[in-house]
């Protein structure tokens, strides 16, 4: 039996048929996993466990069940709970943490016939732009390896652009399932807060917008995942029922702001091709209109910073007094800040937060989909947390992320898919963003878009 293509898909499809089997599937992925060791983007494996679970998916097969991810392998991100597995969140602190249950999400993607091949890298604690973790170094770019390919998520996003799976998950509370895929040419998911429930996990930085989402080559796969993932779990409070939403895209309501209606520095090459992507779109009969949302005075993602480091310091102060250095210099200087903020510093960045998020849901009312850059620059040298310059003005070091955070404070679901690369080849993407709620509509306009942008 030959291995069906690579996509979920397909594999799905030759499980279900009995033209492959779980089990080589999985065989095949630990394989292509081992094969690219030196990417770092798989951190830990469970052979023994994968095959096991692989082998009770072709029992389950055989006895007339029907899957949608039959066989499907897939890599979680290290902050993920997967039951039995270690699952560490770059943390020293938790290099020796075995996951006691699945994570929700999980625990639907296995029932949907998924398998685990691997844990995917992650930044600690998923708060840092790029992909690197005191437990296991940088996790590399596909497609040049002295290259980040982003953060937090750049270990699952690397995992799939390489080909090592079909499908990964990974969290996003500023843009971490959209940066990494935008950097690496695939496509990454970031659904509405509370669309996929969230634990049992660890205790989340960033709560109140920090969400599970799918990473894979094709929206046809992100909707597979999303729909085997997303739905109301009296285990999680804030997750919520999606409405099916299957209104025609015919009339739809588009804008593009390349900027995002803010003052921030963009690539020459990154504008003109989300630029030409728009204008193809328009010739295919989108109606959009250069539209930029309106900001309270003072919103910048250094208004709402403050809330992931007190966060941070309230989940790991402690540790951090009794011994600083086990930490990643980046995370413990934001464990630091957090623990010096006032209540009333804390208080004002969580007004910000919901400033912002008004501020959206003001404009989306106006327009159904909302078109932005994904990120503003491809991705840059491994040992630098951002790109020195962007647009050839000199770059802070979360000048890569400003197309993203918003989204995350006002729990809009947003997807980004290619659209583009430099010369050199490096990828950058276009980021759809609609609103609270309207997943599956923004994901239909995804797969139409796709269409267009790949002819």
């Amino acid at each position: 039996m030959s291995e069906p293509r690579l996509d979920a898909h397909g594999i799905a499809t030759s499980v279900a048929t009995g033209e492959t089997t779980a089990v080589q599937i999985a065989e095949a992925a630990l394989d292509r996993i081992a094969a690219a060791a030196a990417l770092n983007a798989v951190v830990t494996i469970n052979p023994a466990q994968t095959l096991a679970n692989a082998d009770a998916v072709d029992r389950r097969r055989a006895s007339g069940e029907t899957m949608p991810l039959a066989g499907v392998p897939i890599v979680v991100k290290d902050n993920i709970w997967v039951g039995g597995w270690r699952v560490t969140q770059g943390s020293r602190m938790f290099a020796d943490f075995v996951a006691p249950q699945d994570a929700i999400a999980v625990e639907r993607l296995r029932k949907a016939g998924a398998v685990v091949v691997g844990i995917g890298a992650t930044s600690e604690f998923a708060c840092k732009g790029i992909t690197t973790s005191p437990l296991f170094g940088p996790t590399r770019h596909p497609l040049k390896e002295d290259l980040t390919p982003g953060g937090s998520s750049g270990g699952p996003a690397a995992a799939v652009s390489a080909g090592l799976v079909p499908l990964a998950i990974g969290t996003d509370a500023g843009g971490s399932i959209r940066r990494p895929p935008a950097h690496v040419g695939v496509v990454g998911f970031k659904p509405s807060y509370g669309a996929i429930p969230y634990g049992p996990g660890f205790g989340e930085p960033a709560s109140g917008v920090s969400v599970i989402g799918p990473i894979a080559t094709s929206v046809a796969d992100i909707v597979l995942a999303f729909e085997s993932m997303a739905g109301l779990d009296p285990r999680d409070p804030d997750s919520a029922v999606i409405a099916i939403d299957d209104g025609e895209l015919d009339g739809l309501r588009v804008a593009y702001s390349p900027r995002l209606g803010m003052d921030v520095a963009v690539d020459q090459i990154v504008e003109n091709g989300v630029a030409s992507a728009v204008e193809r779109l328009t010739a295919a009969g989108f109606q959009i209109v250069r539209r930029d949302p309106v900001w309270p005075t003072g919103a910048s993602e250094e208004a709402i910073m403050p809330l992931q480091h007190a966060g941070l310091a309230a989940l790991y102060g402690q540790s951090f007094r009794h011994d600083p250095t086990i930490f990643d210099p980046d995370i413990a200087r934001q464990i630091e800040h957090g623990l010096s903020r006032t209540g009333l510093e804390v208080a004002t960045a969580s007004l910000a937060s919901a400033a912002i998020a008004n501020a959206f849901a003001a404009f989306l009312c106006d327009v159904d989909l909302l078109l932005t850059p994904t990120v503003p620059c491809v991705a840059w040298p491994l040992d630098q947390p951002g790109p020195t310059t962007i647009g050839g003005k000199t770059a802070g070091p979360r000048g890569h992320a400003v197309f993203t955070p918003f989204v995350n404070h006002a729990r809009l679901p947003a997807i980004s898919i290619p659209c583009g690369s430099d010369p050199g080849g490096l990828p950058f993407g276009l980021q759809l963003i609609a609103g609270r709620g309207r997943d599956r509509r923004l994901l239909k306009a995804a797969r139409r878009i796709e269409m267009i942008l790949a002819t």
